[in-house]
């Protein structure tokens, strides 16, 4: 088990971030060493950055001083950016080797322990860390944000398999659908963007060679089908002999319909507004 100590913590944007990164890389609890604000836990800021995972809030301790924190734990880290007299402080990817079988085990606790946001871990707080690490960074810039730290060192240790997944693997466009993009594509660039007869022979060619051998999705087709039809193309796959049963071509032959319906009544109401101009003009017989 891991439990994340942060002592004199001032920023309650890093304590939100720091509860999220805790529940994706967990499990790990979360002990607060004499917070530098009381109102931490209820600020507004805490909330906005703890969201999704406010209510969890209610597991994190509050304590007086770093040894009541570290009470029942296996071993402990210190994390420092600055070397702290003749302590050897290593390379966290180093430690991890050495230290994960703490953090994996739940009948065990590997204390992680980080200081506050402007002044790191006191001399006190580092003699009682039984081990020190630093996250290495470029010599450009050697200051790590809270919770950025935390959150690297969490992942560091994630040992886990479930990962979260809302996307839906994407469908493969089967052999009908691409023969009949490919014939449309060729309907519409060879046949009516193409100039000449040699360049309507070379972009068949070519049509046919990239598109023939290609991965294909269905949201592929959809895409080139929508450009093809803004060109004017209305080929179905029928014309084709094809019977493509995708969600896609039922929504194009529906279309089609409805544009056909639409011409056909465009066309009767012409029919009957010229009918009614002839009978308007006609003169009205005389009456006895």
């Amino acid at each position: 088990m891991k439990r994340i100590v942060l002592c004199r913590t001032e920023g309650p944007r890093n304590l939100g971030s720091v509860l999220r990164a805790a529940l994706n890389f967990g499990p790990a609890e979360i002990v607060l060493v004499a917070p530098a604000r009381p109102s931490l836990l209820v600020h507004p800021e805490f909330e906005q950055m703890a969201h999704g995972a406010y209510e969890a809030r209610q597991a994190i301790r509050v304590v007086a001083t770093l040894p009541e924190a570290l009470a029942g734990a296996a071993w402990s880290v210190g994390f420092t950016a600055r070397n702290r007299g003749k302590r050897l402080r290593d390379d966290w990817r180093e430690v991890v080797p050495r230290v994960q079988m703490f953090g994996e085990d739940p009948s065990e606790v590997l204390a992680l322990v980080f200081g506050s946001e402007s002044a790191g871990l006191t001399g006190e707080e580092v003699d009682v860390c039984q081990e020190l690490a630093h996250v290495r960074t470029t010599g450009e810039h050697t200051s790590i944000n809270l919770a950025m730290t935390v959150t690297l060192v969490l992942w560091s240790l994630y040992g886990g398999q479930t990962v979260y997944q809302d996307e839906r693997p994407a469908k493969s466009l089967p052999d009908e659908g691409r023969r009949f993009l490919i014939e449309r594509m060729v309907e519409t660039f060879a046949g009516q963007v193409a100039e000449t007869p040699a360049a309507a022979e070379s972009i068949e060619r070519s049509l046919r060679r990239v598109f023939s051998r290609a991965p294909l999705e269905n949201r592929d087709a959809r895409a080139w089908h929508l450009m093809l039809r803004a060109l004017g193309s209305q080929m179905s796959p029928s014309e084709l002999g094809l019977e493509i049963n995708s969600k896609n071509a039922r929504r194009e032959e529906l279309l089609r319909r409805r544009k056909r319906l639409l011409e056909e009544e465009l066309e009767a109401r012409a029919g009957n507004d010229t009918e009614s101009e002839s009978a308007t003009d006609r003169p009205e017989a005389a009456s006895d």
